[in-house]
């Protein structure tokens, strides 16, 4: 199915991916509708900042994903929902567990039931690398054990298991894509990436951060945008859970020190308490097995190994190196 002339509905369209993903499928020739989060200000995220032709192409509709109501009349008359809305920042679902849960189990529970209502031709769940835990082997393919070891990832686990369920009880037509760490321009100071990057531009002095030696999967922007169109555009993708990942294993002491090559910024590190996980709830070790994704939708990450990803970097920094860009992110503080 081609998403040339579909009109598709993104929520979380106002959010980092979301907004990525809105203005590559207008581009593609999607009918697209934009589910926003509702705010006084009529703001719509990094999608203000999008082209003027690209904007009067959407259909912005704002509302909450925690609200039925609203999440219905957003789905009605599409053919496709690419769910992207939820609450991501793990160190603030230590903080705000219940919030996780209305979000990300409730919210994803509204889309499922409206798509069968409404009979959506297709669904694409989004979740995350995080719900696997600490990796008991790699690489870490899609029938690896789920592990909670945060309330965040136990909220997205649940999540997929709801959009799943659907499914299988159903026949309503949803998958789930899995991307590990995306990053790239546009991605909130709550990741690790935007922080180093940030912080090199900003200031003097060591690199506050966490924990150095966990290793992630980082996937370029729009190696992650490529996923979602090859998944919502597949016909083998339906019940099923598919990993998009570059395959390739970094630490963040060698993402930082690989941010500071590109930079050419000296990089030195202090340790900072607040930036540290409990013990048990790190995410040690993660690394993508991708050869479902290759065989299912023939998707193949651009931005692979380490070349490619130090591609993505010198690509998202000079982004931020633009002063209207950086003067958005606050490298003085902790951004939760």
């Amino acid at each position: 199915m081609s998403l040339k002339g579909k009109t598709v509905l993104v929520t979380g369209s106002d959010g980092f991916i979301g907004s990525h993903l809105t203005e590559h499928l207008v581009r593609i020739g999607a009918k697209v509708r934009a589910f926003t989060y509702y705010n006084s200000f009529g703001s719509l995220g990094w999608l203000e900042h999008a082209p003027a032709d690209i904007k009067a192409s959407i259909d912005f509709r704002a509302g909450d994903i925690r609200d039925a109501g609203s999440v219905r009349d957003a789905v009605k008359g599409c053919d496709v929902v690419l769910n992207l809305a939820a609450l991501i920042a793990i160190p603030y679902s230590y903080k705000s567990p219940q919030s996780y849960v209305e979000t990300n189990i409730t919210g994803t529970l509204n889309i499922v039931d409206a798509a069968r209502d409404f009979g959506v031709s297709k669904v694409v769940h989004t979740s995350t690398s995080e719900v696997y835990g600490t990796a008991r082997f790699v690489p870490i393919t899609e029938e690896h054990p789920m592990q909670g070891q945060s309330p965040y990832s136990a909220t997205k686990i649940g999540a997929d298991h709801v959009a799943l369920s659907y499914h299988k009880s159903f026949g309503t037509p949803v998958g789930v894509i899995r991307p590990f760490n995306t990053y790239g321009p546009r991605q909130s100071a709550r990741a690790v990436i935007p922080t180093i990057i940030s912080q090199l531009l900003k200031n003097s002095g060591p690199l506050k951060l966490g924990a150095l030696a966990p290793t992630r999967d980082f996937n370029f922007v729009s190696d992650t945008v490529r996923g979602f169109v090859a998944f919502a555009e597949s016909d083998k993708s339906v019940g099923e859970v598919i990993n998009i990942g570059s395959g390739f294993e970094v630490s963040i002491e060698d993402t930082a020190k690989i941010i500071g090559e590109v930079l050419g910024k000296p990089v030195a590190f202090e340790t900072d308490a607040q930036r540290l996980r409990p013990e048990n709830s790190e995410v040690e070790r993660l690394l993508a097995c991708n050869k479902k994704a290759k065989a299912l939708l023939g998707w193949e990450p651009e931005f692979a190994g380490r070349d490619g990803f130090k591609r993505g970097i010198a690509l998202t920094a000079e982004w931020f190196k633009n002063p209207e860009n950086l003067k958005a992110y606050k490298a003085d503080i902790y951004n939760v």
